[in-house]
């Protein structure tokens, strides 16, 4: 993927939902569905990582505010 600008999260969705219908519609060869497969699956882990990664943050930012709730405590 070098070299490729990364997609945000609602364009690989929404690219995610546009292959999964191309496989459905059942008119594709096997190869052709084959390959569209590959795709959704590097989608998926794309949208995966993505969304670790903001679970990450969404962590840190918890923690962080829970540190500031404690010091406005004492």
């Amino acid at each position: 993927m070098a070299g490729k600008q990364k997609k945000s999260f609602e364009e690989s969705l929404k690219e995610l939902d546009t292959v999964i219908e191309e496989l459905e519609n059942g008119e594709l060869t096997l190869e052709e569905s084959i390959t569209k497969y590959e795709k959704a699956v590097e989608l998926i882990e794309q949208c995966n990582k993505i969304i670790e990664s903001a679970q990450g943050k969404l962590k840190k930012i918890k923690e962080n505010f829970g540190e500031i709730e404690e010091r406005d405590l004492e």
